[in-house]
């Protein structure tokens, strides 16, 4: 039980950070739809991706790993499916520009737009994971 409010709350709190990095991501019901989300990516996390996980294992050894964002955006796929006020619309990020790094400006639409939020969710979960270890 421990396990899964942790993984609730780091989830949550990535689909949060998320959401306020790129816009695209809709919680028709505020508050209500992006608590479910986060009930809906953590079930799915927990339960469908370490299925695909071992499905895509043949082209996460030849990637060396980096294709296992394909399992985060399924998962945000089967979210939009489970939680009826939740949409992704379309993945754009405006420009970042700091001293060290330059981000260009980023807009993705359809599939394009599921693939941007997985990354980024991946990105920072991992990061957050990494942190609390």
């Amino acid at each position: 039980m421990k396990r899964i409010l942790r993984h609730f709350v780091i989830d949550t709190f990535c689909l949060y950070l998320v959401s306020q990095l790129a816009t695209g991501l809709e919680f028709a019901g505020g508050a209500k739809t992006f608590l479910l989300t986060g009930i809906a990516i953590t079930t799915v996390s927990l339960i469908a991706k370490p299925i695909i996980n071992i499905l895509l294992l043949p082209i996460n050894l030849v990637t060396f790993g980096l294709f296992r964002w394909v399992a985060s955006s399924v998962v945000i796929y089967l979210a939009t499916l489970l939680v009826p006020g939740f949409k992704v619309i379309a993945f754009y990020f405006s420009a970042l520009s700091t001293k060290w790094i330059d981000i260009p400006q980023i807009n993705l639409q359809g599939i394009g737009a599921f693939i941007g939020f997985s990354f980024l969710l991946s990105l920072t979960s991992s990061a957050i994971y990494w942190l609390i270890k």
